[in-house]
C-alpha cells in the first residue's frame, strides 16, 4: 500500500514523536541522515527543533509520508536559499524512509512527492541535495533523475579513519 504524503503537516506532538522515532530508527539502521549509530531520540531532538524553527520562519517546508497505519514512515525537508543569487533552487535535507518500509519503492515515491512540491514553489528551477559517499546512495538518486555535480573527497568523518565523500546532486526542474 502506498504512503500518503502531506506537505506542511501541522506540527503536533504525534508528528514530532513520529519524526524523532523515524530519524532514530533510520540512523540506527545505518542510514546517512546526520548521525551515526547508536543515537537516541534525545540526541536528535535539538536538530529537529532547529528544523521546526526553520519551518516556522518560512525558510523550509516538511514533506511527510504516512503508512497505512498512520505512522510517520518517510520525510524530507525542502529548504529555501536565503542568498539572493541562489533563490532559484532549493535544498532537500534529511531524506528518510523507515527501514521497515525500504525496498518497496517508497524512496522513489518520496523523491517524486518532493519534486511535485518543488514544482509548485514559485521561481524554483532545481533541487539540490548531498549524500554520504560509500553507501551507493548516489546511484539511487541518479536512478531518480538526479545528476552528480560535485564531490568533496573525505569531507564526512563518520569515525576516526572512516572518511566519506560528500556527494552533491542536482535535479533540474525546468
Amino acid at each position: 500500500m502506498p504512503l500518503t504524503f502531506t506537505l506542511d503537516p501541522a506540527v503536533t506532538p504525534d508528528l514530532r514523536d513520529g519524526v524523532l522515532d523515524l530519524w532514530a530508527d533510520v540512523s540506527n539502521a545505518g542510514g546517512a541522515v546526520g548521525f551515526v549509530p547508536p543515537v537516541t531520540r534525545e540526541e536528535i531532538r535539538p536538530e529537529l527543533v532547529r528544523q521546526f524553527a526553520s519551518m516556522a520562519e518560512g525558510r523550509s517546508r516538511l514533506l511527510v509520508g504516512h503508512d497505512e497505519e498512520g505512522r510517520v514512515a518517510a520525510t524530507a525537508f525542502l529548504t529555501f536559499n536565503t542568498h539572493r543569487l541562489m533563490t532559484h533552487w532549493i535544498w532537500l535535507y534529511t531524506v528518510m524512509v523507515h527501514p521497515r518500509h525500504q525496498g518497496r519503492g517508497y524512496g522513489r515515491d518520496l523523491l517524486a512527492a518532493a519534486e511535485r512540491a518543488a514544482r509548485g514553489f514559485e521561481g524554483i528551477e532545481a533541487i539540490r541535495l548531498t549524500c554520504r559517499g560509500g553507501l551507493g546512495l548516489e546511484r539511487f538518486y541518479a536512478s531518480c533523475g538526479y545528476k552528480e555535480v560535485g564531490r568533496i573527497p573525505d569531507a564526512i568523518r563518520v569515525a576516526p579513519g572512516d572518511e566519506r565523500d560528500d556527494v552533491v546532486l542536482l535535479l533540474t526542474l525546468t
